[in-house]
């Protein structure tokens, strides 16, 4: 190889933001034909990152290293993975927001909604939300940074796996066809294939809405009821994602591709997802706090089963799946219970959006 080659492949830096168990896969991902930054909020775990080659004990690619700098990891790189909790996407948006540019090009990989409150107000003082009260993450950035190229990462893709190096695939979604060309010359290997699509408020609600289902298979799984039950689950709770997708402004496709059913029947059958052992531990009769308390990561469906309750308040659809597992959850209904009551409800048509 000569000089100048090798020169112009060791300056581009590819940063990625967040260092979980999703990040941590990314940047290996990335680091196996970029150099990459990695950054972390705790000075100890940049520390590791830099002096051991591994972030809380998770092995990284030798040539990633890491920084506590938002600054430093805005100048440095021009594309950035986001690979955050929705918890704390907001927060680590707006700490990034000053260093950011309309030149920088942002994927995101966080499946969770934000809301849009006046000040003082909580989603439990409001109640209902309307569509434009309720954002996805590629409108929280639009909203709070200067950043114009926005993506976002969405598919079947337990971190676990993807460290493992077993194939799999995922969608990179994004208005901007160049977003996308991006993320596939970053990500795409003999291991992982990775599709295009434009419709990323699609993608993005279907990767929010199936950890909503996602909830549900854990609590058949954890009452034991077997292959029938779950087959009835996902083909249920894929009609609800559309019906809801489409009231929030996502096209039918997204639903019905990898980021939407790829996703849904991955999680639904993986013990390793968070929304699945949150179901699941429900089932055997923990209550929401106790096993919140003892969860390390958060289970995004949590989050979302409250947000899209109250927006079915002012949507004018039913979302019997979505309903019950809130009163499950929020309400002191049992999953026993709540489970009669969904094989009582009335539909008539299998499939009613074709």
């Amino acid at each position: 190889m000569d000089m100048a080659s090798k020169n112009s492949s060791k300056q581009k830096l590819i940063g990625v933001v967040g260092a979980g168990s999703f990040g941590v896969a990314i940047a290996n991902m990335l680091a196996e034909k970029n150099e990459v930054m990695l950054y972390a909020r705790k000075e100890e775990v940049i520390e590791e990152i830099n002096q051991e080659h591994s972030a809380s004990g998770r092995p990284l690619h030798e040539s990633i290293r890491g920084t506590f700098s938002a600054e430093e990891l805005c100048q440095s790189c021009e594309v950035l993975f986001f690979m955050i909790p929705s918890s704390a996407f907001l927060e680590v948006v707006r700490k990034f927001a000053p260093y950011l540019y309309p030149y920088h090009l942002i994927i995101h990989g966080t499946k969770g909604l934000a809301i849009n409150l006046p000040e003082g107000k909580t989603l439990e003082s409001v109640q209902s939300l309307k569509r434009s009260q309720i954002l996805t993450m590629s409108e929280v950035i639009l909203q709070e940074t200067v950043a114009v190229r926005v993506g976002c990462l969405a598919g079947p893709n337990i971190s676990k796996e993807l460290s493992l190096g077993q194939p799999a695939a995922t969608v990179v979604a994004s208005r901007y066809n160049e977003v996308i060309l991006e993320g596939q010359k970053l990500l795409r290997s003999e291991r992982f294939q990775v599709y295009g699509n434009s419709d990323i408020i699609g993608v993005e609600l279907s990767g929010v809405l199936k950890n909503i289902i996602a909830i549900a298979a854990g609590a058949l799984a954890g009452l034991g009821l077997g292959e029938n039950a779950k087959g009835l689950l996902i083909s249920r709770g894929m009609v609800e994602m559309v019906h809801l997708s489409k009231a929030l402004g996502g096209s039918v496709q997204s639903v019905i591709g990898l980021a939407g059913v790829g996703d849904l029947v991955t999680t639904c059958n993986s013990v390793d997802s968070r929304n699945f052992t949150v179901g699941y531990r429900l089932a055997k009769g923990e209550t929401l706090d106790q096993i919140l308390e003892t969860m390390e990561e958060v289970a995004e469906g949590v989050n979302t089963i409250r947000v899209i309750n109250a927006f079915l308040k002012t949507a004018g659809i039913r979302a019997p799946i979505t309903e019950n597992l809130h009163r499950v959850l929020f309400e002191d209904l049992s999953i026993e219970e709540s489970l009669q009551f969904l094989m009582k409800y009335p539909f008539s048509v299998d499939v009613d959006f074709v």
